[in-house]
């Protein structure tokens, strides 16, 4: 993978603070029973979580991808599209386009371009997941469940569950996770909408990428237009 340097950054730092932290609790938790089990049935609507789906026209975000130890960083764009497909393009400071991908809203995926270093298939399978969690992608069939003040909205995929995890009102997205049957895989932190556009969004993985177990962190802070 691409290595460039990242000037210091303030939301950098406090991502990767909230992903090791999340990391720790995550360790705790997979050495017990399972995470979701106190799960209860909870009256609600599972459209609710749509409220928090990014209200996309084009939003441009300093971002840095760091796996192993090996940070990437760029400028990432998210640009909704005339054919109501989402267009997801990471480039380097400098122009060069490291990946530009397509998530069309059939749930089609095209990958129109990327770096060979990055052309692993299951780099590429672990950043569109990526992404469909953060757009809200595959939320149409839930069900509202929820654990002391929290309510989870569970989103069955083809393996695992999406949470999104919201306050007892579902006025807040407190995190978004996905998860096997006994605990989350990944989570993500989309703060401090702005005209319905989170202005930071951090994702961490818990699991094994491209088979050894190695920490990958993608975080991104919005630039204004």
């Amino acid at each position: 993978m691409c290595q460039f340097p990242m000037r210091s950054s303030v939301f950098i730092r406090r991502a990767k603070s909230a992903v090791w932290g999340a990391a720790a609790l995550w360790t705790v938790a997979a050495s017990c029973t399972s995470a979701y089990r106190g799960l209860k049935p909870a009256s609600g609507d599972p459209a609710c979580i749509q409220r928090f789906k990014p209200a996309l026209g084009t939003a441009l975000y300093k971002t840095e991808v760091d796996a192993d130890n090996h940070p990437l960083s760029g400028l990432l764009v998210l640009k909704a599209m005339p054919d109501s497909s989402t267009r997801v393009v990471f480039t380097s400071e400098t122009g060069l386009t490291f990946f530009d991908f397509a998530f069309a809203a059939d749930g089609t995926f095209t990958v129109h371009h990327i770096i060979d270093q990055m052309n692993k298939k299951a780099l590429i399978k672990t950043l569109r997941k990526d992404f469909e969690l953060v757009l809200l992608k595959h939320t149409t069939q839930g069900r509202v469940l929820t654990k002391g003040h929290e309510l989870f909205y569970a989103f069955p995929q083809e393996k695992g569950t999406n949470y999104y995890i919201t306050d007892s009102a579902c006025t807040r997205l407190d995190r978004i996770e996905k998860a096997s049957k006994r605990r989350a895989v990944v989570t993500a932190w989309m703060m401090d909408y702005r005209e319905g556009v989170p202005d930071s969004v951090s994702i961490v993985h818990h699991i094994k990428l491209l088979v050894k177990k190695i920490p990958f962190t993608i975080a991104l802070k919005r630039i204004p237009s």
